[in-house]
């Protein structure tokens, strides 16, 4: 396939607007054309409505999606006023399914023709067409920029030339056809024999700058650098010969080489080989997107995950060695150590962009260094499940692109694969599927450390928890100043010169107060009875960083990071501990405080005077006691003859007030009148709770 018609994703600066409309239309209409002629491999009508996998939508809904993105994104970024066809924007906006193994869509649509989604593509066509025209362009075009949402919509019609593509190669082999324009390689030969090259220690830095010179995707910028220490790899990624070895030694069959997720997975899909390999009389045969060949021993072999990582487990007890995938961090390594430049608009050295043919080829055929196919021929898995760089950012106009992607289930795979184009091909691409996926990609594998064990970074969007963390970490609301930070500062107050060794957060929520009780303490301990609670404080303690989604309206939501360094709180991070407890039954170590706070906690305790008439055993004399409450008993929270007050008792009043200076006057003095301190819940962009905590200290006889 020629390079020149298949162009590369342009640079976003330049100082000649009318040459960067010529250079966005060109590479607008040659995604488009391949797009096109990609679905031109179809034999029939009946293809594009017959399901290839259960798990997808049939290749009529991605023939239509990609045109209606276009006008969903242009009509918010304001390029447009109107939409094409309404029905078909809402009918093809969604359902890009990201499903689990097990998870059949057995639901039925009224599809509309293939003619009338063609024709619905050319009106699409005309009009990005127009704009490029005629819509005012400065440059460079950055995130702000109208233009940048042409760009987005021109490289995720490059994505689905790719998932597209790997559909069409599990149709049915009778409902495709042979195309001129995607012929597969031809080359075949002897399989080299793999062995293992030494690649140098060193650093490596991922994550773009916002004024990057070309498009990203949200996922891409930020930044994270690591030093890797020395490994080795495997001179050429596995072969479908080598992968034969694994397969003859019934290693699909031996449960010890699988990881759990992979047994469910190998188990529903009864997987005995790889899913595109077919054993015929003729011996075993390939898939490719349009026919069956027979098997070229020299190609990749195209696996998931799971299958990838039971073959390094399987070779580990095979060789005594550290086998695994490798890492984001280690492929990048490799792509340093190789020399390996980034792909211009020349024909590549690598089996990318469909700059010779539309397969794989022999895995011996593109030398980068002393390794091969470091970029190109397929993807290749790695160990890693996507996580943000250090200052991610959700774009606005496709603020579901990435975030839910951020769960630990989706790993990330590195390189592209021979039908790569665009923003896929750049070595900043971060791409990540669910393990049980396929697309073109293969793996090679290393020798190297063990992994440690990492805490996924993901957002948040359980609504408890969401709330929670906005509630600690994030703006305040009608200038009420953060609940946790004041509680903290009138705790330190009161304290005064007085010993600030050790301090408890009991009731800490997600943490924010153990955190502002850190600059005056040696050592704080936040516990919570709410492990998922808890979990958010040690995620910040451990990463700095947490990432969540909070309501805006209905359905809608607003994706935010907060970060102890931006709260000037890093610093202090080593001395706070997070724990799980029960307030009312704490274990006896824990003693010895000069502070104890309990914001917010009494009126939630299934018995507060048990706590209450306990907690002196905790705190030093002349220590102080901090407790926080809007007084809101609840039944569901704590039986009615459990309150300490709120409550009629002998025909009179008894105030919470009174509860507590009834069970703590024997150990405690109360050191000055109860003082309000207000605070604010948000539950949406619109609805918001406001409250007032009767704060009361008590000084440790």
């Amino acid at each position: 396939m020629s390079s020149q018609k298949y162009l590369r994703t342009p640079l976003l600066t330049g100082d000649n607007v009318e040459a960067k409309r010529a250079e966005i239309a060109a590479y607008f209409n040659a995604t488009f054309e391949r797009y096109e002629s990609l679905f031109e491999t179809l034999a029939s009508d009946e293809a594009y409505y017959q399901q290839s996998i259960p798990l997808r939508h049939p290749l009529i809904f991605y023939y239509g999606h990609t045109a209606t993105f276009f006008v969903n994104k242009l009509l918010l970024a304001g390029l447009i006023e109107q939409r094409i066809d309404p029905k078909f924007e809402s009918m093809f906006a969604i359902g890009v399914d990201e499903m689990s193994w097990d998870d059949l869509d057995d639901a039925h649509y009224d599809w509309p023709t293939v003619a009338e989604v063609r024709a619905y593509r050319k009106q699409l066509k005309d009009l990005i067409n127009k704009l490029i025209k005629t819509a005012l362009l400065e440059l460079p075009i950055n995130w702000k920029n109208p233009w940048w949402t042409i760009l987005m919509g021109i490289e995720h019609e490059q994505i689905h030339i790719e998932t597209s593509s790997v559909l069409i190669r599990q149709q049915a082999l009778e409902l495709v056809q042979t195309n001129d324009a995607w012929r597969p390689w031809t080359k075949t030969g002897s399989p080299p024999n793999n062995e293992l090259v030494a690649i140098s220690a060193g650093k490596v830095s991922l994550g773009k700058s916002a004024d990057a010179h070309v498009y990203g995707w949200d996922n891409e910028y930020g930044l994270h650098q690591a030093d890797i220490n020395a490994f080795q790899a495997s001179k050429f990624l596995v072969s479908n010969h080598e992968f034969l070895t694994f397969v003859e030694a019934d290693a699909y069959q031996t449960d010890e080489y699988w990881l759990v997720e992979g047994l469910e997975w190998k188990s529903f899909a009864k997987a005995t080989h790889p899913t595109f390999w077919h054993k015929t009389e003729q011996g075993w045969q390939l898939r490719l997107m349009t026919e069956m060949v027979a098997m070229p021993w020299d190609w990749p072999v195209d696996v998931n995950y799971h299958e990838a990582k039971a073959f390094c487990n399987w070779k580990a007890a095979q060789t005594g060695l550290s086998i695994r995938l490798p890492t984001e961090d280690e492929w990048q390594r490799m792509y340093d150590f190789s020399g390996v430049e980034e792909l211009t608009s020349e024909q590549s050295t690598a089996n990318i962009h469909c700059d010779y043919a539309a397969s794989s080829c022999p895995v011996n055929e593109f030398s980068h260094g002393e390794l091969y196919d470091v970029v190109g021929n397929v993807w290749q898995w790695t160990e890693t499940p996507i996580y943000p760089l250090d200052g991610f950012q959700v774009h606005p106009l496709y603020d579901d692109f990435t975030m839910p992607t951020f769960d630990g289930r989706h790993n990330l795979f590195k390189g592209g694969s021979w039908i790569s184009s665009g923003n896929e091909s750049r070595k900043a691409a971060r791409y990540a599927f669910r393990r049980h996926f396929f697309q073109h990609a293969g793996f090679r594998y290393v020798v190297a450390d063990e992994l440690e064990e990492h805490a996924v970074s993901n957002y948040e969007n359980d609504k408890m928890l969401s709330e929670y963390a906005e509630f600690h970490y994030g703006d305040s609301y009608y200038d009420v100043a953060n609940f946790p930070q004041i509680l903290a500062e009138i705790a330190i107050k009161a304290l005064g010169d007085k010993p600030a060794l050790k301090a408890l957060d009991i009731g800490c929520a997600v943490g924010r107060a153990s955190f502002e009780l850190a600059k005056h303490f040696d050592h704080v301990t936040g516990i919570d009875f709410s492990a998922r609670l808890i979990n958010l404080g040690v995620q910040l303690a451990v990463q700095g960083v947490i990432r969540y989604s909070i309501a805006d309206e209905g359905e809608l939501m607003l994706h935010r990071e907060r970060r102890l360094d931006d709260l000037g709180l890093a610093v202090v991070s080593d001395k706070v501990e997070f724990l799980q407890g029960d307030a009312c039954n704490l274990k006896a170590h824990f003693k010895g405080y000069d502070l104890v706070m309990a914001a917010n906690l009494i009126d939630r305790l299934y018995d507060p005077a048990l706590f209450l008439s306990t907690i002196h055993q905790r705190i030093n004399s002349g220590g102080v006691l901090l407790i926080a409450s809007p007084y809101t008993w609840l039944e569901e929270h704590t039986n009615k003859e459990n309150w300490i007050g709120g409550i009629k008792k002998d025909g009179e009043n008894v105030t919470s007030l009174d509860g507590l200076k009834t069970v703590l006057g024997t150990d405690f003095d109360l050191m000055k009148a109860p003082q309000q301190v207000p605070f604010v819940i948000r539950e949406t962009s619109r609805k918001f709770q406001h409250t007032l905590s009767d704060v009361t200290l008590w000084i440790r006889k």
